[in-house]
């Protein structure tokens, strides 16, 4: 008997060594120098390799030509913590594609056509700590709600895009932030710029190249300074400034002002006619008394 079970033992060990392999197929023209990681680095790929192991850790996807990611790709890998899409085709991110994955940690999509960042874009990615989405050109439009959520984002990247401006509340939704990177944006110098500028001279110390690192363009002759040339002071003009927000404000606020004087001369109107109805049947009931 116990020479059969020695004679199986190696057969066994064959069948559990091709199940392991099997769990662990790495997708054609990528590496997978371990079972948590796939690299598909530099492969001229056009769309997102099939058949990329459910337990993935790490997966590199940089420099090819991929266009989109599809919005049920990551409800699968509830373990992957490395995302690097950096130097594709992107142009475009569906609301809540980057939301599913409850482990990400550390996120590129630097160097892709993105064009702007919508709310709802990241989801409730409380672990992810570094977000990269510098070097896209055509990037001008980043959400006020963009990144609620990030709770524990220590790292944003935003150099080198096509910012002119930049809701601060955008960066005071981020509680765990410790470095940002804005510089080499067209940013404008106007009142919509103001708020950003304090902000960004209380937290200067989460710029690496400080205030004198970013440039933006003066209002009146295009003229490009660094922030460090700037103070508070240089945007007084903008203290009585009102927002689009102030002015819906103030037509709305006339809007019903208006209304309600209407609604109240009518029914003024309305009651000083009833008085003077009233009045002349009183007096011809007075009148019929006295005949």
């Amino acid at each position: 008997m116990i020479p059969c079970i020695n004679w199986l033992e190696p057969f066994l060990a064959l069948i559990s060594s091709t199940l392991l392999t099997r769990g662990h197929i790495c997708p054609s023209s990528c590496l997978c120098p371990d079972h948590h990681t796939v690299d598909c680095t530099s492969q001229g790929l056009t769309r997102v390799p099939d058949s990329i192991p459910l337990d993935v850790r790490r997966l590199l996807l940089s420099n090819n030509w991929i266009p989109w990611i599809p919005s049920d790709f990551l409800v699968l890998y509830s373990d992957l913590v490395y995302l690097d899409l950096r130097n594709n085709s992107l142009s475009q991110l569906e609301p809540g594609t980057l939301s599913t994955s409850s482990r990400f940690v550390f996120l590129d999509l630097g160097s892709n056509n993105l064009t702007e960042i919508s709310s709802g874009t990241f989801g409730e990615s409380r672990s992810l700590i570094k977000l990269r989405l510098g070097n896209n050109p055509y990037l001008n439009m980043v959400g006020r709600d963009a990144f609620t959520g990030l709770t524990s984002l220590r790292e944003l990247e935003l150099e080198r895009n096509g910012l002119m401006a930049l809701d601060v509340m955008v960066l005071q939704s981020l509680p765990s932030l410790q470095m940002l990177r804005l510089e080499g944006n067209p940013w404008l110098c106007n009142c919509h710029f103001a708020k950003l500028f304090v902000w960004l001279t209380e937290n200067c110390h989460k710029l690496p190249q400080g205030m004198e690192g970013i440039e933006c363009s003066l209002p009146l002759d295009g003229r490009r300074v660094p922030l460090s040339l700037l103070s508070e002071d240089s945007f007084r003009e903008c203290r009585g400034a009102l927002t689009l927000t102030d002015y819906l404000i103030i037509i709305f606020s006339g809007i019903s002002v208006s209304v309600a004087a209407i609604v109240a001369s009518f029914f003024l109107a309305s009651t000083v006619h009833c008085f003077q109805r009233l009045s002349k049947g009183s007096k011809g009931d007075e009148e019929e008394g006295n005949d």
